[in-house]
């Protein structure tokens, strides 16, 4: 799911890369699949020259946003840990629906994940999961494309239609044969969702696994994130888990301020 990050281009205008542009894609250098790195590995994945790594990389580690142990080998710092603490849509919105999130675990013991959207895809902010609940491959922090989740979907529905219409229009990734590839029915979907109030991904991203998300609001009813369960696609039971969702979403969005009859 991450491509090799590269130097960014001054907002891709073409120009030059910046000194901002060289810090930012030393820090973009580490994901999930790349939490420690070498300075080698730092140079090569932010295209930097190993002279220019060693020099971003020892102000990024004097500061606190990068950390090196004992073998040279450098980590994400708890700097930007402190820092990601203050997003609203990160630490704050986490710490909100914690007890809902764990009230729906509880019903079920299957996997709850909360996510919000950031651009084209979708990031996952809290995930709860049972030791027997079925294997989905998310974590904190994880991307994946709108269209491919049940959260994704729910959070593309109540997007900008601009937004949506371009996001239909462009490439839609594919991870199963159950996939939504084609704009027309992905725009059916999308209907669909702001119809009833909830999506279901239904073998999207692996073909053992169903979803069933529902959007969280604000105080003004903009949907700000969504809640989903994921569970075994052979046992699922939607018309049991829709209702179970929405609790949970409901109860997220009256705790960030929301009014259903304000709105």
């Amino acid at each position: 799911m991450t491509a090799l990050p590269r130097v960014l281009d001054s907002a891709r205008t073409g120009g030059a890369p910046t000194a901002t542009d060289r810090l930012l894609s030393v820090l973009a250098a580490f994901d999930h699949e790349h939490p420690a790195l070498c300075l080698t590995d730092i140079s090569r994945r932010a295209g930097l020259s190993l002279t220019t790594a060693h020099r971003l990389v020892g102000a990024l580690t004097a500061w606190g946003a990068l950390e090196r142990d004992e073998s040279g080998i450098y980590h994400v710092g708890l700097r930007l840990w402190e820092i990601a603490a203050l997003a609203p849509r990160g630490l704050a919105l986490r710490q909100i629906a914690l007890p809902y999130l764990e009230d729906l675990y509880e019903a079920t013991h299957e996997n709850v994940q909360l996510a919000v959207r950031d651009g084209s895809d979708v990031v996952y902010i809290e995930w709860l999961s049972g030791r027997s609940a079925v294997g989905v491959h998310i974590r904190v922090g994880a991307r994946w494309p709108l269209h491919a989740t049940g959260v994704g979907l729910a959070l593309l529905a109540h997007g900008d239609p601009e937004f949506q219409e371009e996001y239909c229009a462009g490439t839609l990734a594919s991870f199963t044969p159950y996939t939504i590839t084609d704009p027309a029915r992905l725009r059916r979907e999308l209907a669909g969702v702001r119809r009833t109030g909830v999506a279901v991904s239904d073998r999207q991203v692996t073909e053992d696994a169903l979803s069933v998300a529902a959007p969280v609001r604000t105080a003004d009813g903009s949907v700000a994130a969504a809640v989903s369960i994921v569970v075994p696609q052979a046992d699922a039971q939607v018309p049991v888990l829709v209702p179970a969702v929405r609790v949970a979403a409901r109860g997220i969005s009256r705790a960030l301020g929301w009014r259903p009859e304000r709105t």
